[in-house]
């Protein structure tokens, strides 16, 4: 059974992720850019688009990770975070597959951790597709 997030609109970029970052009156969505900025890096076969309101990163047309900002905090999230190693202890969430980083302003962001999970949640994604896009163990 496919468990991956499959969006077949995803573009190599989308106008509309940018306009999300500049959106007026939403300072938080500045903490996340460079981290979709990252996600957007991962390859050639990064696509993306608007999902749930929030910019969302795919390989190909399966879904890897998202960023958000709300009126608190900001999240760099990721579709099979469950699977990610995490030896630094950032990411958070209790769903069966979904889990998200979260960050504030002032706080202290271990930039190499995050990079870390970027950088795995491409390589998971990459595996599960020459997998079939069965679901992991």
């Amino acid at each position: 059974m496919d468990a991956l997030m499959r969006f077949p609109t995803a573009v190599r970029r989308d106008p509309a992720v940018d306009a999300w970052f500049d959106a007026p009156l939403e300072p938080l969505r500045l903490i996340v850019r460079p981290w979709f900025a990252a996600m957007r890096a991962c390859g050639d076969d990064v696509r993306e688009l608007i999902h749930d309101h929030v910019p969302t990163a795919c390989l190909g047309d399966a879904a890897f990770g998202y960023v958000a900002a709300f009126r608190t905090h900001a999240s760099v999230g990721f579709f099979q975070g469950a699977a990610l190693p995490d030896p630094a202890g950032l990411l958070e969430g209790s769903g069966k597959r979904m889990r998200h980083v979260k960050l504030r302003w002032g706080q202290d962001i271990d930039t190499d951790a995050l990079m870390a999970l970027i950088a795995a949640a491409c390589r998971d994604m990459r595996v599960r597709l020459a997998d079939g896009g069965e679901a992991q163990p």
